[in-house]
């Protein structure tokens, strides 16, 4: 089997698999030297020894809208912090492991919950801009006219403020979407172009 044919989850399952346990002078050791010297070979070894832990937190948390390798790599970068939190205390290499985990949930956590925040914010966008454009056509129709950003507020409901925005923002993907259809079309051309020499 090849690289190409694992998925990234196999490939950090596969990787998790492979690193040794950390021996009991390792356990003992690698703290106080992150402690002492902070980042380093000391740091990897540690947040490299979270890397099951990390993956099985991520695995856990699948079909919660953001991917598993995600959570994965925000996941070993919470570790790398709180490994490096956790030496800085001074605290018992045995307490390590759970204190890892537990900052490493809350921030894949915390993680799955801005992403939930970041499409509902996307789907709220396009209802509003639905709204906007039903009611703009219907306001030109019956005015004759494009209708002012009050009349607008005034039909939806809406403040004066929260219309000019998504106003603003619908222009601003009508621009980008016309920009790339003239593109694509510009692209079209130049290749009948040459088909035709």
């Amino acid at each position: 089997m090849t690289r190409s044919d694992l998925s990234d989850q196999d490939l950090l399952a596969t990787q998790a698999r492979q690193i040794a346990p950390l021996s009991e002078d390792e356990t003992a050791g690698l703290p106080t030297e992150v402690r002492l010297r902070g980042r380093g070979p000391a740091l990897d070894r540690l947040v490299e020894h979270q890397l099951a832990a990390i993956l099985t937190l991520a695995e856990s948390r699948a079909d919660r809208g953001v991917e598993v390798g995600d959570l994965a790599q925000e996941g070993t970068i919470a570790s790398v912090v709180a490994v490096t939190e956790y030496a800085g205390r001074g605290g018992p290499a045995s307490g390590l492991d759970h204190f890892v985990a537990r900052l490493v949930a809350i921030h894949m956590d915390e993680t799955i919950h801005l992403a939930a925040l970041e499409r509902e914010t996307a789907e709220a966008f396009v209802r509003d801009t639905e709204l906007y454009e039903a009611a703009e056509i219907r306001m030109r129709n019956e005015l004759g006219r494009a209708p002012t950003s009050l009349e607008m507020a005034a039909r939806l409901n809406w403040s004066e403020e929260r219309v000019v925005t998504i106003a603003g923002m619908l222009h601003e993907a009508r621009a980008q979407y016309d920009s790339d259809i003239a593109q694509y079309l510009d692209d079209l051309d130049e290749d009948d172009a040459d088909d035709d020499d």
